[in-house]
């Protein structure tokens, strides 16, 4: 009985297993189509599915009162904190995390014990010069104490850049405690350590230019997603903070001049009669009004003095603080009223003599630009002042209302400076980068420790179209498809969804990447209208609280009505590329079952065959049949062609039984042309295509991506034309980043022009004749 039973079960297996395997197969084919849903998370009272912020959504408030103390002889900071802690969380705290960014600058840190070892046949003079540097630095927070409101000292534990506070008591939700912290650090060299601040010495005037930032013990986010972020910082996850109320005090020598986060409370007591009239002045400026003149800041730097005097600013409502201080700082500023509030906001720049002409001109306008063009696209600028500061930090880097920038002129021997294309180009560009920066991560407050790109990324986007708003044809080095295609189609990359501290190539990745999907996103797929409204509706929603990536996506779809879960999919969550090729253009004929005109048309096509070489050769051989004239019959007079009685009487039977839609589809013209599409790169896009038509005209089809919904891989199209086609096109304004234009034509075309070069064979080095050379000066002579 087992033996009769035996085959039947062996056929229901294997049943099931092609089963399975053909389920496996359309999963495969429908994959990019797949909802989102097992990436993210499960939508909750703190957080919805429509990507907006849920009733019972909350967030910590940490308000800060510092004093510090900048010591110019030493480079070091000596500061003393009340910091103030709401506990608006559902959870009982016992304990509270702090961050010590400085720390990542301490001898043995994380950051410097796991940094990898760059090829040495390809070292600079720079990064040995960090390396030698950060032999002896003694960096670090060194902190002094920590107590509660009381004046009792609290149990602490350092971790790497993280520091656990012990509390007394459980902070209960609903509740506020006061912590009391003091602590000290070195500055670094910024022009040595490329980080986020430092200092900049210039030995012509012995001054220094100061821009001070990750300074103070800092409260860590504590987020309904993650709990506390206490990630430790590498160096690439920049900032998870909370938004809060500041108060700092930062005591300086007399002659300097300090810019910062916040409004300056005390300008009678640091600033002139006349820099103050001049601030009143540049208020109602459309462009920029000096408050410290070239040749004021220039007096300035020579000044010393042991005294000294203390700059006292309030911001509400921030995520961080930084300062920047100087004798050498000129300082202009213009007034920018927004039109969407009528508010003016103060946009400012500070920068040294050896600055100019370039930053005179160009950064207190980029401040400015910015903020018109970002109110427009993502939210209205909500504080007083926006700042462009000149020093250390050679790049750029970003934080509530004030930002430091790279980018000078070239000085010559002969005292003039000069600048750059790119250098002109790129100062502008970082100004924009930075100061947006501000919108977002500042007020829309993403997780950059986790996700870079949410911050790098969709600034990098506004700061493309703020670029493309400054002058035609502006040199944007990020934004448009095709400059992205390279790194697309390379192999060391991965998805935009990683983490910060793993990113590979950071720049493409975080950056140029993301910027180039929503610029895809807003230009060729949802179009301006509905991209607009929903990035904005995103800015909307989330300003001064903590998105998600899970936000971003939900709230993109539930505002423009689009199902982008493919895009989001193949764009961050992949490392596929875009390479549509398309592989076939074929043109069908109708049937028309009219054996009059197939047999004429199935003629026609065997005339048009191209004669073969034998063909050619055999027509003059002589044939027997020319000699033997009876030996012609019916199928020597009538081709294989010919219609018969029966073919035109089987046509009208056919005509009799078809309706009479049926009968006029018989009849249709069109020309019929297949497309013959395969998506060799993975990732999905829309198919566009441009047809030119034998008369010269030319005819462009768009197809949304859901073309390849039934199959990924491959697909064909239809098109129905009055008229022949002689080519097509896809992609013919680059508007998708695919990686491979050549084949993207039908017929194929020759390859655009390129050069080559030519070299000549190296000589051989002649060590002999290179030590006869004559020994230039400072040189030893060898025998």
């Amino acid at each position: 009985m087992n033996l009769r039973i035996f085959p039947m079960a062996l056929f229901f297996i294997w049943a099931s297993f092609l089963s399975l395997t053909h389920a496996q197969t359309i999963e495969q084919l429908n994959d990019s189509f797949r909802q989102l849903d097992p990436y993210l998370p499960t939508a909750n009272s703190y957080r919805t599915a429509s990507g907006a912020p849920g009733h019972a959504y909350w967030q910590q408030q940490v308000d800060y009162k510092i004093a510090v103390e900048l010591d110019d002889d030493t480079q070091s900071l000596e500061g003393r904190e009340t910091i103030t802690y709401h506990n608006n969380s559902p959870d009982e705290l016992r304990y509270l995390w702090l961050q010590l960014d400085q720390n990542r600058f301490a001898k043995g840190s994380m950051d410097q014990e796991t940094r990898a070892a760059k090829d040495l046949d390809k070292s600079s003079f720079k990064d040995f010069h960090r390396d030698v540097y950060e032999k002896d630095f003694e960096g670090g927070h060194k902190v002094k104490f920590v107590r509660d409101a009381a004046g009792n000292d609290l149990p602490y534990t350092v971790v790497e850049t993280m520091m656990r506070v012990d509390l007394r008591a459980p902070l209960k939700p609903g509740q506020t405690l006061k912590l009391d912290i003091a602590w000290s650090f070195r500055i670094f060299d910024g022009t040595i350590i490329k980080a986020r601040g430092g200092y900049e010495y210039f030995k012509e005037d012995e001054n220094y230019i100061y821009e001070v930032a990750q300074w103070f013990p800092r409260l860590a986010a504590y987020s309904d997603y993650n709990g506390w972020h206490n990630k430790q910082y590498l160096g690439d996850g920049e900032f998870t903070l909370e938004f809060g109320d500041y108060d700092v005090a930062v005591t300086v020598p007399a002659h300097h001049v300090v810019t910062a986060t916040g409004v300056l409370q005390n300008p009678a007591e640091v600033l002139s009669d006349l820099q103050r009239k001049r601030l009143e002045k540049a208020r109602k400026s459309d462009r920029p009004v000096h408050i410290i003149t070239p040749d004021e800041a220039l007096a300035n730097q020579h000044q010393r003095s042991k005294e000294t005097k203390t700059w006292r600013f309030k911001a509400e409502n921030v995520r961080d603080f930084a300062f920047a201080s100087s004798r050498k700082f000129i300082w202009d500023a213009m007034g920018y009223k927004q039109k969407e509030n009528g508010e003016t906001v103060m946009a400012m720049s500070f920068y040294p003599e050896e600055a100019n002409p370039l930053w005179g001109l160009y950064s207190t306008h980029a401040v400015a630009h910015t903020l018109q063009v970002y109110n427009k696209y993502a939210l209205v600028y909500p504080y007083p002042v926006a700042i462009s500061v000149h020093g250390a930090v050679t790049g750029g880097m970003e934080y509530p209302m004030i930002s430091f920038n790279g980018y000078r002129p070239t000085k010559h021997d002969d005292g003039t400076r000069t600048y750059e294309r790119k250098t002109k180009y790129g100062l502008i560009s970082v100004v924009i980068h930075e100061v947006g920066h501000n919108y977002f991560p500042m007020i829309v407050n993403s997780d950059e420790r986790q996700w870079t790109w949410m911050d790098e990324g969709l600034n990098t986007f506004l700061q493309y179209l703020a670029e493309q708003e400054w002058e035609q044809d502006y040199p944007s080095r990020r934004g448009e498809p095709y400059k992205i295609v390279d790194f697309m189609k390379g192999d060391n990359q991965v998805p935009i969804m990683t983490n910060a501290e793993s990113l590979l190539q950071k720049g493409n990745n975080a950056y140029a990447k993301p910027a180039t999907a929503l610029n895809i996103l807003r230009e060729s797929i949802l179009g301006r209208e509905l991209f607009d409204f929903s990035f904005r509706e995103y800015s909307r929603r989330w300003q001064f609280k903590r998105p998600t990536p899970a936000d971003l996506f939900r709230t993109m779809e539930d505002a423009s009505g689009v199902d982008l879960d493919w895009f989001w999919r193949g764009w961050f969550y992949t490392t596929n590329h875009v390479d549509i090729s398309l592989d076939n253009v074929r043109h069908l004929h109708l049937d028309t079952k009219n054996p009059e005109v197939e047999q004429d048309w199935l003629r026609t096509q065997e005339e048009k065959r191209p004669e073969t070489l034998s063909e050619q050769r055999n027509k003059d051989l002589p044939k027997r049949i020319d000699r033997f004239k009876e030996l012609r019959d019916f199928y020597n007079e009538n081709d294989e062609y010919t219609v018969t009685n029966r073919q035109r009487n089987n046509y009208q039977t056919l005509l009799g039984e078809l309706e009479e839609h049926e009968r006029k589809l018989l009849e249709e013209k069109s020309h019929i042309y297949m497309l013959d599409l395969t998506n060799r790169g993975g990732l999905v896009m829309p198919v566009y295509a441009e047809v030119t038509y034998a008369d010269g005209k030319t005819e462009e089809f768009r197809w949304a991506a859901e073309i390849w919904r039934k199959n990924n891989k491959q697909v064909s199209k239809m098109i129905l034309s009055d008229k022949p086609i002689v080519s097509v096109q896809l992609d013919p304004r680059l508007e998708t980043a695919d990686v491979d234009t050549t084949n993207n034509s039908f017929p194929r075309k020759i390859s655009e022009d390129s050069r080559f070069d030519l070299f000549k064979t190296k000589k051989k080095r002649d060590m002999m004749r290179e030590m006869r050379e004559p020994l230039a000066t400072g040189g030893k002579e060898k025998k």
